[in-house]
Formats: C-alpha cells, structure tokens, sequence
C-alpha cells in the first residue's frame, strides 16, 4: 500500500469517527441482527452511544408529526422532557429502567424499520455538517432548553397541539444527529410559530371557557 492509499484509508476513518453512521444504517444492522429476539430502547441507547439524544428524541417525537389516538402525545412526550432536560443541563443521556426497558420483537422492530428507512435515509442525504457551532455547546444547551419547552407543550393535553412542536423537535434532532445547524436555525423558526400557534389555541380555549361561566351565571 503506498502512502497516498494510507492517507486516504487514514483520513476516511478520521471522517467515520467524527460523523460516525447515520442513523437508518444503525437501525437497519439492529433489525437485521437474528441474534436479537427482542430490541428494547437500552439496545437503541447502547447502539447509539453519544448520538442517542438526538436519536430517541427524534424517535419519540416523530410519531406526533402525523395525528394520533388521544393521549399518544403526553404518552411519548414524557420521554422528549426527561431527554431534553439532560440536553439542556449538559448530561449525558440517562433513561430510567422502566422506560429502557421497554421492547418489541425483532421481527416487528424490522417491519418498522423498512416502512420509516427510505424516508430517513431521504432526509439524511438533505443534510450535511454546517454552521456547526449552532450544535455544540453552548448552542446544543439552547437547543435542549427549547425542546424542553416544546416536549412540555407536546404532553399537555392540548388540540391540535401536537404536531408542530414534534416537528420543531425532529428538526432539532434531525441538526444534531447530522451537525446540521442549518436544520436548527429551521427548527428555531418553527418553534417561534409552534407557541405563537398553541398560545393562540389555549386563548381560544380561555376565551371560550370565560363564556361558558359567564353564560352559566347570568
């Protein structure tokens, strides 16, 4: 081998440990690992190692970006607030047992990786490393501080409340996994129109409760 082709074999594995996988190829060597009969969040958590904020949250948020039953949103918001309270703080991401524990079969975790991969891998080649400084530290704390916020929103039984704040979060997640700062300045964007949105819903909501007693004593 001479020394351009180490060079070369140097500088990529130098880019691999900086940018590492992206997270449909992580996903897709877990379903397709027969040795699993299960896969629980911990296996994610584990396999994901420092990327894991970005991941889960993501994971936790994106099934709020379409509607769901009633009470889903406080079901997987709960989650995104314990994620994004470390994010904020500077932790390292921490789940608790009774959540980590959680799983499902190998066979239906691969049947879910098959339906969301070609949009993830989709959104994945849209972003690349910019404006970096917008998700390192100290940037990355704001960034978790307004994920909080927005999980926050995404548990509160609000109508309608829901599906901009996850987006908001998938945006932000989307910028961390990818160290796309772009992507954040997006997602920045988006959750200044997500609470102007679920302020203006719960004013509604106060407005028309202030009617109801107002109509029922009079």
């Amino acid at each position: 081998m001479d020394n351009d082709d180490a060079a070369g074999d140097t500088a990529e594995q130098t880019g691999d440990r900086r940018t590492g996988r992206h997270l449909s190829q992580i996903l897709a060597a877990i379903a397709a690992d027969e040795s699993r009969q299960r896969v629980s969040v911990g296996d994610l958590f584990q396999a994901l190692g420092d990327r894991a904020f970005g991941a889960l949250m993501l994971i936790f948020a994106l099934p709020n970006v379409v509607p769901t039953p009633p009470g889903t949103s406080a079901l997987l918001g709960t989650p995104l607030v314990f994620l994004a309270a470390q994010l904020m703080l500077g932790y390292s991401p921490w789940l608790p047992q009774f959540i980590a524990k959680r799983s499902m079969s190998r066979a239906d975790f691969a049947a879910v990786v098959r339906r969301i991969a070609p949009w993830l891998a989709r959104a994945e080649r849209m972003l690349r490393p910019r404006l970096t400084v917008l998700v390192y530290p100290p940037a990355e704390y704001l960034v978790g501080f307004a994920c909080f916020c927005l999980a926050v929103i995404l548990a509160l039984p609000i109508p309608l409340g829901n599906i901009l704040p996850a987006l908001a979060i998938c945006l932000f997640s989307f910028g961390i996994l990818e160290r796309d700062g772009l992507c954040t300045i997006i997602g920045w964007l988006l959750s200044i129109v997500s609470v102007i949105v679920v302020a203006g819903v719960l004013y509604a909501l106060f407005k028309v409760l202030v009617l109801l007693v107002s109509t029922a004593f009079t």
